[in-house]
């Protein structure tokens, strides 16, 4: 069986000299159907849902930041989850134990799928999003924001 992740892979200069190049390429790629890019002397065929991966990663490279590649089934520790969110592991405890987050146990242990904690996270900063509109348009209301 396959790893689940690969990574992390810290770029060197000459890395993100290269990536820089190859995000631009990339990145004009078009974004569906399939493309078609040269390894060696071999043509070889990419799903344009692969080409999309493989540009954020060379932006990623480009900018110094290490990468690393996980499966949406990929699980993670609490402290790891909590880490992701920027919450305190027992805090995190708390949302898995309501049920905000769903979580499996092993042994004694709690593993949390990373689909789930990233799904949490996106859903977090919507509400946030909605909450400042609300606020910038209460305030609006009130003359207090012009």
């Amino acid at each position: 069986m396959r790893s689940p992740t690969i990574g992390p892979v810290e770029p060197s200069a000459e890395d993100m000299r290269i990536a820089r190049c190859a995000a631009a390429k990339l990145a004009a790629a078009p974004q569906s159907g399939d493309v078609s890019i040269r390894i060696g002397d071999d043509s070889v065929k990419l799903p344009a849902g692969a080409v999309r991966v493989l540009a954020e990663i060379m932006e990623h490279f480009a900018e110094g930041r290490a990468v690393m590649l996980a499966t949406r089934e990929f699980e993670v520790s609490t402290q790891r989850a909590a880490d992701i969110l920027n919450v305190s592991r027992p805090y995190l405890v708390e949302l898995l134990e309501s049920g905000k987050i769903p979580f499996r146990r092993v042994g004694t242990h709690r593993r949390v799928r990373l689909d789930d904690v990233l799904a949490y996270q996106a859903e977090m900063r919507e509400r946030t999003a909605r909450a400042l509109d609300e606020l910038t348009a209460q305030s609006e209301e009130l003359g207090l924001y012009e």
